[in-house]
This record gives C-alpha cells, sequence and structure tokens, in this order.
C-alpha cells in the first residue's frame, strides 16, 4: 500500500513512548513492503543524522516547523479559537495546510492521522477531496488533562472547564470524520467507540522483544528505575510522588537501595529539589540494555495518562520485576501478584518495592512472567500486524482512487 503518515512531531530519536510507537510501525510496515510518505509538523529541528535513519525505510519525508508555542497567533487561537488549546497548539498552519493540500493531488490507499489535537490543518482539505482517513488515538484525550491542569493557578479553573469543553466537542467532531479510529488498548476503545458512534479495533503498543531479551536484571544492586519523557505531565507527577513519598518510605526499611531516574526532558531544577545521594540523575539513554541489566526493580508510580505505557512493556522485556499502579498496567493483561506487585497508595508502592528487593527468588519469576507475556501479546510484529488487518478492513468506496491532476 502508498501510506502518507502524519505526525506532530519525529519519531526519532525515541524520546518518548509514542515517538517509539510510531518509529516502529514505520519501520515495520515499511519491511512488510508498503511506501510511505511521512509528513512532519516539528517543534524541534530535524538533525541530518536523525533525518538519514528516517529516510532508510520511508519513500519520502516532509518536515514542516512547527511555530514557536507563545506566539501571538497561538494566544490568540487559544482564548478565543473553537478549537481546544492542544488543537490550537498545532494546528493554523497555512504552510501544512498548502503541503497537505498538495499531497492529496496524489493517490493514498491510506491516510493516517495520529492523535485528535494534529487534525486542524487537514480537515478541510479531506472533506473538500472526500479523502478518508484512519486516526489513531494514543489517550482519550479530553480526559487526559488531569496531571496538567491540577498544575495551573486556582483563577485558571474557568478557562480550564471551557478548554475540557472544547476538546470534548473537537474530540467528536474529529472521529465522527475519520473512516477508522484505533486505540492502543480495550478500555480505551471502549470509551473512544462511544464518542465516534462507530466500532474501534486496537492496535497496541510494542516492543522489540529480541532486543531486551540480552537485559539481565541484577537483584544485587538494589536499584530502582523509573524511566520518562518529562515533557509529558503524567511522568512529572510520577517522579515527583515516587520521590516525594515513596522512596523515603522505602530507604526506611532498605536504606542501600538506589533510585535511578531516566528519561528526556530532566528539569535540571530536580537535582537541587531532591539531593540525596541514593538518587541517581541519569537523563536520557539511548540504550537502555545495560541500565536494565544494572537494576533489581521497576517501579512505574503513574497516577494519570491512558493507553499502555512503552516504558512499562521495555521493562518487562527486559524481565525486570515490577511495582505498578493500576495506571502504570493500563491496557497490559497482567495479573497482579504474579506478574507484577501492585499498589495505588505511596505505603503499598513502597510495601512492593521492598518486597521486590528483598525477595529475588519471588521477583525473578515474576520478570519472567512479565518477559515472556511481552513477546507473546506486544511484539512490534504482532502491532503491524493489527494495523495492517485495520487497513485491509477499509470498504471499497474508502480506498480513495487516483485523483485527476
Amino acid at each position: 500500500m502508498r501510506i502518507l503518515w502524519i505526525l506532530p512531531y519525529s519519531p526519532w530519536p525515541a524520546t518518548s513512548g509514542g515517538k517509539t510507537r510510531q518509529f516502529h510501525l514505520l519501520r515495520s510496515l515499511a519491511a512488510r513492503g508498503h511506501r510511505i510518505t511521512l509528513l512532519l509538523h516539528d517543534k524541534h529541528p530535524v538533525s541530518l543524522t536523525d533525518r538519514q535513519v528516517l529516510e532508510a525505510f520511508l519513500e519520502q519525508l516532509i518536515i514542516l516547523p512547527r511555530r514557536p508555542l507563545r506566539s501571538f497567533k497561538t494566544l490568540v487561537a487559544g482564548l478565543f479559537a473553537p478549537y481546544p488549546l492542544l488543537a490550537s497548539v498545532n494546528g493554523l498552519s497555512g504552510p501544512l495546510q498548502d503541503t497537505f493540500n498538495q499531497l492529496l493531488n496524489e493517490h493514498w490507499d491510506v491516510v493516517q492521522i495520529e492523535h485528535s489535537y494534529t487534525f486542524q490543518p487537514y480537515e478541510d482539505t479531506l472533506l473538500r477531496k472526500s479523502q478518508p482517513f484512519v486516526l489513531t488515538e494514543h489517550n482519550v484525550e479530553s480526559a487526559l488533562g488531569a496531571a496538567t491542569y491540577d498544575r495551573l493557578p486556582g483563577w485558571a479553573l474557568p478557562f480550564i472547564r471551557y478548554d475540557q469543553w472544547r476538546y470534548t466537542r473537537w474530540e467528536r467532531r474529529v472521529m465522527r470524520q475519520a473512516a477508522q479510529v484505533v486505540a492502543v488498548t480495550d478500555t480505551d476503545a471502549q470509551v473512544l467507540e462511544k464518542i465516534a458512534g462507530k466500532p474501534v479495533p486496537v492496535v497496541v503498543n510494542g516492543v522489540d522483544c529480541d532486543h531486551f531479551a540480552a537485559a539481565r536484571p541484577d537483584s544485587s544492586t538494589r536499584r530502582v528505575l523509573f524511566l520518562g519523557n518529562y515533557e509529558y505531565a503524567p511522568n512529572v507527577d510520577a517522579i515527583e510522588w515516587a520521590l516525594d513519598e515513596i522512596l523515603p518510605k522505602v530507604w526506611e526499611r532498605c536504606p542501600e537501595a538506589r533510585m535511578s531516574v531516566c528519561g528526556f526532558g530532566m528539569p535540571g531544577s530536580w537535582r537541587e529539589r531532591w539531593k540525596d545521594p541514593r538518587i541517581e540523575w541519569q537523563g536520557f539513554v539511548p540504550n537502555l540494555l545495560n541500565l536494565q541489566s544494572s537494576c533489581s526493580v521497576f517501579l512505574a508510580p503513574l497516577r494519570h495518562g491512558g493507553g499502555s505505557k512503552l516504558k512499562v512493556l521495555e521493562a518487562l522485556a527486559a524481565g525486570l520485576p515490577l511495582a505498578s499502579t493500576d495506571q502504570g498496567v493500563s491496557g497490559l493483561d497482567l495479573v497482579e501478584g504474579l506478574d507484577y506487585l501492585g499498589g495505588q497508595s505511596a505505603t503499598s508502592l513502597a510495601d512492593s518495592v521492598v518486597r521486590l528487593l528483598q525477595f529475588p527468588d519471588a521477583a525473578a519469576p515474576m520478570g519472567e512472567a512479565g518477559r515472556a507475556y511481552v513477546r507473546r501479546a506486544h511484539d512490534w510484529s504482532v502491532a503491524a500486524s493489527q494495523l495492517e488487518q485495520v487497513y485491509a478492513s477499509l470498504s471499497p468506496l474508502e480506498q480513495k482512487e487516483p485523483a485527476c491532476v
């Protein structure tokens, strides 16, 4: 198939779960013979080296810069446009709209759009040219704002309620136009079906199981690992909760335990806020194998978010015993007590971490059970096959005939 794939960020380097998903799905589909043009609208410059990584398996790569977040246009649109703030930030781009309009003069078997908040520049052209499209929604965005909104001052509450209302309307508007909406978990699919008014198939998040099979966690290090992209508010909330409330309870019983904090976008102020020498500030780690092999436990203290967590899947694929909230394992068919240890409060999560650290003979089988589950249900080959099934299910009327040029 000839596929036009549209993203609001570059999938490489894979500094977040969303980028990791995009990169592996794109590469897997290209390896199966599909011809893919990738249209990026990115707030960051894409280096020549990163371009070359993507161009190695794409038919065409088109990159357009996104305007700065604090631009006058974004400010005015955020206050007065009918679109929610996130859609305004990622939309209202004349060059992007013009480029997309030109691209739709060509024939595409599939137009794939990621995230409802990116949709605004494409809506008019899609309608005018009667071009069907597939929309993948990684979360239920209208329900995702808690971790961001609860950081805003109280006087902003009226705007928060207004913007939530705008996103709910926007979500329905976009999904009702899509030929097919795709979710990443069964739970999200049930919610999105009500919004979209049609069945929503699932294309799972995945992991490169062969790559992470080389990891060998080490129970003797007593190192607890957390990994995340800190431009994403739920990850910020998770690590703040871990360092403020969970780890102090762990240290009461395991004073020798260490906490390794890794990921992209880590604020420099954190080193001053938490000065305990047992906290290791790793930052972005391109290759996780050595790090995972030096750790004993993966902690997923997530309280907000949606979908399934790539960071958790990668930890499971590496055989790391897992301590997690329900949100951390959302979308995964794991059994608490067999595949991982759970906890919803700081005390219960600390208890789970301590048990995994103090009883490695019981923790190791949990890690191996998690590794087996991920290989069975979440290898990227599984996700790519599911997406191909979505494409194959599109009706003949949704396979657009070549445009007359």
